[in-house]
Parts: structure tokens; sequence; C-alpha cells
């Protein structure tokens, strides 16, 4: 996945509001795709409404550009990108879940 900036608009709001990061959360592999977007702040106080305002816009413009669609086998599987405003850093994170199957227990069958 390739990174995306942030508009100028969402990131001068975001240093006006004291956020320290946002997460773009995505997820799929069940041919739907989500995200979810978290912005973390030290004192959240007195700007709880602008954040849901930011929070919206960047939820818009992160599906606009990054086009997540979920596809895939079944297997959940998504991308984590960090927006770290205090370094001025993105970084990207890909992560999978897999199966796992342990030794199967046998039984000898039994009729009641």
């Amino acid at each position: 996945m390739k990174v995306r900036f942030l508009p100028k608009s969402c990131y001068e709001t975001a240093k006006e509001l004291n956020v320290n990061s946002i997460l773009l959360a995505f997820s799929g592999g069940h041919d739907e795709g989500y995200l979810d977007v978290t912005i973390n702040v030290n004192d959240d106080k007195n700007i709880k409404g602008k954040l849901s305002y930011l929070e919206r816009d960047i939820e818009k413009w992160a599906w606009k550009v990054y086009d997540y669609c979920g596809t895939g086998e079944g297997i959940d599987y998504g991308h984590n990108i960090t927006y770290d405003l205090i370094n001025n850093k993105v970084e990207i994170q890909e992560w999978e879940m897999q199966r796992k199957y342990e030794d199967p227990v046998v039984y000898e069958m039994k009729t009641n």
C-alpha cells in the first residue's frame, strides 16, 4: 500500500487541536472493506465536537485516496496507517490472520 499524505486542511486542523497521531485501521478479507479512524490527543475535554468533524473529514478523504475494497479469500487482513504529527512521520503496517490447526484429538466412537 502506498502512503497518501493528509490534506493540508486536515493537517492544519489536527495541529490546531494538538493531535498527536491519527490511525487509519483498514480491514477486509470478506468482500467488504472497513475503516476505523482513531485520533489521539493529550486533552480532548474542550474539542470533542471539533474532533468528530476532523474524524469525518479524514474518513471521507481516506476512502477516496486509498480505495480499499476488502476483497479476499475469507482470511482477515488489513493495513494500519499511523500519521505521527509529533515526529512528522507516517508508518504503514500490514497484517493478516492465519488459521492455526492443533493436532487432532481422536476418540473411539461409541453409542448411547
